[in-house]
This record gives C-alpha cells, structure tokens and sequence, in this order.
C-alpha cells in the first residue's frame, strides 16, 4: 500500500526468450542456486508498498511456476494469469485479472532479477507526477540511426537518450485507458510506457540502476554469474536479508 492506495505488480513471465537458444524458459535459468524468476518474485514479495502480484505465465509451465512459488515462500496473495502470443497481450491479460480496488500498476520483466527495493519504491512514489512513471538510465553508447540496417542516417544526441527498464508504475486508469486504444487501433508498442506516451499521458522518468539488467542473451548470464558470487549475496546486497 502506497498513500493508502493499492499498488498491484504484474509479472511478465510467459516469454521463452528465443535469443538466449536455449530449449528451456529463461526465467527458470539457475544462477548460483536461484531460479531467475524466484529471485524476481522475491523482490516484490518483500517490497513495503507492493501488496499483490500478478504472475503471468505459460499454461505449460504452471507446475514449474507453483514449485516456485512454494520454494520462495510467497506469502502475498497471488494470481496466476495465462500469457498472449507477445508481451503486450499477455500484460492485457494481466491487466484484465486486477481487481477492482487496485490503484497503482506496475509492469515488471520476470528476467530482470536485480531490480533493488529502492528503485521499487521510487518508480512507485513517481507515477503521483503525471500518472506514470519509468526507471531509465542516460545511455552511455553513441547511438546511430539506420533505416535500412547498413546506412547510418543520422546521430542523435546521447545526452538526450535514456535506456528504459521495469519495473513500470501506472496509474489504473492510464494503463486501461493506454491498452484499450492500442487494441481499437491494432496498435504495438515496444513496452507499456510507449502505450502510454501515445495516449498523450507524458511518462516521469525515474533515475534507474544499471545492474537492473534483463537476462535475455548468454553474454547476460555472465554478467547476472558475476553479480552472484554465492547464493546469498545478491540478497544481502539488495537488503533482502540481514547481514551475518
């Protein structure tokens, strides 16, 4: 609870991950003797201002799922929601699960283990400013431009860019609203803020973590290795246990 409003988080959780090749979904990849996606569950599960989760997944992979659950010892309500064919039909369906009481939304990538509670809580404390709100990091890359894949059209300026992340905070009525005009229109976007942003709903832009990264290519995995040395440490680094 947020301000005496009900902050409800949807994980997206349905994905297969083509990029990383592997026959298995990479939220189940064990890092150090964690499941991705338990380590994702576990942040939201200790988060103050979060009070429930809806987990979208595959049909198929429900049993994997509730032995997670069960393995992390989820103790706030939960639902379980079956995934659309890409991710944004899948947040639909998440979305078309909230309940009624439900004030705040967040949009999180079940791949991206390392978000931390501060970054949680300050995307959260944000959505108040327009209604929504995204943690975003200034690019530190020059970025080109190309149409065509093998022509640079133009460089813009990098003090301009920002990479994006999740979790995503929204108001319920900004994401309904966002939703039901990218399905009248048959509109995609590349995440729920651009849903937003075409709605004419401006995004707050939250100062996010670079260690938030979503697994999505082995090279991530080499990176999520060395931010675990041993199983406990990513936990007590993010504050989710005490010291020892």
């Amino acid at each position: 609870m947020y301000r005496n409003q009900k902050v409800t988080v949807l994980i997206a959780a349905a994905g297969m991950g083509h990029r990383m090749e592997l026959p298995i979904n990479k939220q189940f990849l064990n890092i150090k003797g964690q499941t991705v996606l338990g380590m994702t569950l576990n942040a939201f599960e200790i988060c103050k201002y979060v009070d429930d989760i809806i987990l979208i997944i595959q049909e198929k992979e429900k049993d994997i799922v509730q032995g997670i659950l069960k393995d992390r010892a989820i103790t706030k309500p939960y639902q379980l929601v079956i995934g659309g064919k890409e991710r944004q039909d899948s947040i639909w369906n998440g979305i078309c699960a909230l309940s009624s009481d439900t004030d705040i939304v967040l949009t999180h990538d079940g791949a991206r283990p390392f978000i931390t509670q501060n970054k949680i809580q300050a995307v959260i404390e944000g959505v108040h400013v327009t209604g929504a709100s995204v943690l975003g990091n200034p690019v530190k890359d020059t970025i080109k431009v190309s149409s065509n894949g093998k022509m640079v059209d133009f460089t813009p300026k990098r003090n301009v860019l920002f990479a994006v992340q999740t979790p995503q905070a929204f108001y319920k009525k900004v994401i309904i609203g966002a939703y039901q005009q990218a399905i009248d229109e048959g509109y995609y976007g590349t995440d729920d803020c651009s849903l937003v942003e075409k709605s004419g709903v401006k995004v707050a832009l939250i100062e996010g973590d670079y260690t938030n990264i979503k697994i999505t290519t082995p090279e991530d995995l080499l990176l999520a290795e060395s931010l675990v040395k041993d199983p406990n440490d990513i936990l007590r680094k993010y504050g989710y246990v005490e010291e020892v």
